[in-house]
């Protein structure tokens, strides 16, 4: 029998910091709110990290314990959510669920691979084709889903050709979370991201500013990624050779026709779709925020004359659980700012640093992150509010640190379990998948890789973008 001792490493070192806060000659300075805030993080992180109870669990554990104590109000927890990107993420999956319904990924699908002659050009249209899902699919596990089919096709017309199917398993995956930054609904971690600034700062990041900053690196990063994915896993016997991919070849994988004239309600699907997307990129012409878009459009979706989606259906594809944490993890962010607890912890960080050096500092913990902690959401719900509050400190840009350590944080491809998107794909009967060792291949590859494409961006691009390293 073996013995797992990493839950109960995780719960003596968190029992040691809570014992140390205790004791009221520890820390001066420090107030009783703060000393409880900094309890309750640590030993939620701690049940994080090494335990399998559930993270939204945990989460609205620490959220009802920092209410109890007084830290924050009943009100402060309730209202979370009600916030506007809670609203935005549910109105999303609704739309979602009406571009899933009509099969309009199929389409898209067929009419980009399709096109390609030579493995290089599969793999970058296959790539091109994953970065636009960020739009029409608020969740990485959800557009995996979704790409999946489209994946079985292609890995059973290239059956006489292993390698590539395992490299093309191996880049569905990583193009869907490292594409995830290009939109503001790409993934949860992002909406606390802007949450957690919101209330730090009062620096408000719309859709519009996250799809200047955010989708020029998603664009990059996904293909050298694809470049690193292509030549790890395969030689140059195996990117010899012509590939055609038939448009018949993905319609055996799919219950909707991928070919042919297109029905009404694919019309109107992609009519409301693009409708809704401009209106968020417009955001600040028309000044209607992005929720109120989302709900629309989402109305619309489910709507009886013109939609294409029953509500109750489209509400039951909602990840009421990720909304529940992510409205949690948002009340624990007001406990750390309003206690003190964060500025009592960034004031002990070195103040002669410089911001190049700081950014770096946090795009590799971030970066390694994965490692510890596998929920995306948590990594930022545990992350970004110290980050904010260091950067301040530093004379760093905190939006700009909130950004790298999000865009950072994306990269989790080290094993198989570091996301559902991976977990998804490496484990599929009757195809060549990747196994442990491939992963490891590439992230050798690709961690360094992305880390300093994210650096780059923060120190060169953004700051042409409107968002300049220091403040």
């Amino acid at each position: 029998m073996t013995l797992n001792l990493r839950p109960l490493a995780a719960l003596c070192v968190a029992l040691s910091l809570c014992a140390l806060l205790a004791v009221p000659d520890n820390f001066p300075g420090l107030g009783a709110d703060a000393r409880l805030t900094l309890a309750v993080f640590a030993l939620a992180t701690c049940a994080w990290i090494a335990t399998p109870v559930d993270d939204t669990y945990i989460a609205l554990g620490a959220g009802l314990a920092l209410t109890v104590t007084g830290v924050i109000s009943s009100d402060t927890l309730f209202g979370t959510l009600g916030d506007s990107t809670v609203w935005l993420l549910i109105c999303a999956f609704v739309l979602a669920a009406a571009v899933t319904r009509t099969g309009l990924a199929g389409r898209a699908a067929a009419f980009l691979v399709g096109g390609a002659r030579t493995v290089r050009q599969l793999v970058h249209l296959t790539t091109a084709a994953l970065v636009v899902t960020a739009f029409a699919v608020p969740a990485t596990s959800g557009r995996a889903a979704l790409a999946l089919p489209v994946f079985l096709a292609l890995a059973k017309a290239l059956a006489d050709r292993k390698r590539l199917v395992v490299m093309l398993a191996l880049l569905f995956p990583t193009v869907i979370l490292l594409s995830a930054v290009a939109t503001l609904i790409g993934a949860g971690a992002h909406l606390i991201t802007v949450s957690v600034l919101w209330q730090a700062t009062g620096d408000r990041i719309g859709f519009t500013e996250w799809l200047l900053l955010g989708l020029p690196l998603a664009v990059a990063s996904s293909h050298l990624a694809a470049e690193a994915v292509l030549l790890t896993t395969t030689r140059r016997a195996d990117r010899e050779g012509p590939v055609r991919i038939t448009p018949e070849q993905i319609q055996e994988h799919s219950d909707r026709p991928v070919t042919g004239p297109w029905s009404l309600a694919e019309k109107r699907c992609a009519l409301l779709l693009g409708t809704v997307v401009v209106l968020w990129c417009g955001e600040p012409l028309h000044r209607v925020p992005p929720a109120v878009v989302a709900l629309i459009g989402a109305v619309v979706a489910a709507s009886p004359a013109l939609g294409t989606v029953h509500l109750k259906d489209a509400l039951k594809t909602v990840p009421w659980s990720l909304l529940l944490f992510m409205a949690a993890t948002m009340a624990m962010g007001v406990a750390l700012a309003d206690s003190g607890a964060a500025k009592w912890l960034v004031d002990g960080l070195p103040s002669a640093i410089s911001p190049l050096l700081f950014l770096a500092v946090v795009i590799a913990i971030s970066t390694a992150a994965h490692l510890v902690l596998q929920s995306r959401s948590a990594r930022s719900s545990v992350l970004v509010p110290l980050v904010v509050a260091a950067a301040v400190g530093a004379g760093v840009n905190p939006v700009a640190a909130a950004l790298a350590s999000t865009a950072a944080a994306g990269f989790c491809h080290t094993l198989p379990a570091s996301a559902k998107p991976v977990t998804l794909f490496s484990d599929l009967p009757g195809t060549p998948t990747y196994t442990p060792r491939d992963l490891l291949r590439l992230s050798a590859v690709l961690a360094p890789l992305t880390a300093a494409l994210v650096l780059l961006f923060a120190v060169a691009v953004w700051p042409l973008l409107g968002v300049p390293m220091t403040r």
